[in-house]
């Protein structure tokens, strides 16, 4: 990955982490997430930010039990992509025994349990 690509990832979860995340819209009305310099759908360069709602709901997720050993510290845990509206995020869904597909959760950034680096998070909103 280039520099100028992590600085723009590495600014976004600092915006997630003070609860300013934000997506990027351009005029056509389509969502995407940074570092981006163009809309992945049409290609327009006019980018703006859009604030991410205080909740989400959950689209899916999967359990992991046999992590790769970046994660093997985490492990049990749990995958999920969460519907934000304009975007969709992906993350691990903490503080949930039986999660169900349609329920509410917030965003923010924790550290994962194997490299203590920020981790995209999901909790019960």
């Amino acid at each position: 990955m280039s520099e100028q690509r992590d600085e723009g990832f590495d600014e976004w979860m600092a915006a997630i982490d003070r609860g300013e995340g934000y997506a990027l819209e351009c005029p056509e009305g389509h969502g995407s997430l940074p570092p981006r310099r163009r809309c992945p759908e049409c290609g327009d360069p006019d980018l703006e930010r859009q604030p991410l709602p205080d909740g989400g709901s959950l689209d899916t997720f999967t359990r992991i039990h046999v992590a790769t050993p970046e994660f093997a510290d985490d492990a049990p845990y749990v995958v999920a992509i969460v519907d934000f509206g304009l975007v969709r995020l992906t993350g691990q869904l903490r503080d949930v025994e039986e999660p169900e597909v349609g329920m509410s959760v917030a965003v923010g950034v924790e550290e994962r349990e194997t490299k203590e680096e920020p981790l995209l998070v999901f909790r019960p909103a």
